[in-house]
Parts: C-alpha cells; sequence; structure tokens
C-alpha cells in the first residue's frame, strides 16, 4: 500500500482530482486512520489483513482510479 500512497501522490499534484481520485484520496485517508489507530505503517501486520473491508474498498479504489470506471484495463 505505501506503493500506492506514492503514486497517488504523484498523479495527484498540480491537477485537480476527477471522481475517482476524490474517492482513492477518501478512503486513503479512511486506512492511513485505520492504521494510525492500530500504530502501523501498514495493513499487512493487522491480524484483519485478509478480512479487512475498508483494506478492500482500497484495491477497489486504487483500480477504478487507474481505469477511470470503465471496464477493463489500466491505462498508465
Amino acid at each position: 500500500i505505501e506503493f500506492w500512497k506514492f503514486i497517488v501522490k504523484m498523479s495527484n499534484e498540480n491537477k485537480d482530482l476527477d471522481q475517482w481520485e476524490e474517492r482513492l484520496e477518501d478512503i486513503l485517508q479512511e486506512l492511513n486512520s485505520c492504521q494510525n489507530s492500530k500504530n502501523l505503517n501498514s495493513c499487512k501486520p493487522c491480524s484483519q489483513f485478509f478480512e479487512c473491508v475498508l483494506r478492500k474498498k482500497y484495491v477497489i479504489a486504487v483500480y477504478e482510479s487507474m481505469n477511470k470506471g470503465s471496464s477493463g484495463g489500466f491505462e498508465f
């Protein structure tokens, strides 16, 4: 997830966010809050790693921000 934080930060500099990027930013803030509340730097060491609904939402938001809501592949 640290890698995606970097990608999101770099892609969002000096431009307006679209609806998918805004959603990703919102979920990323929630995810960071959760990690901070558990004194973690990432989701991996968390006991809820595989069952976590918030993490699953984050993965979907990353995918949607990359393909801008269309089905199929990504554009890098």
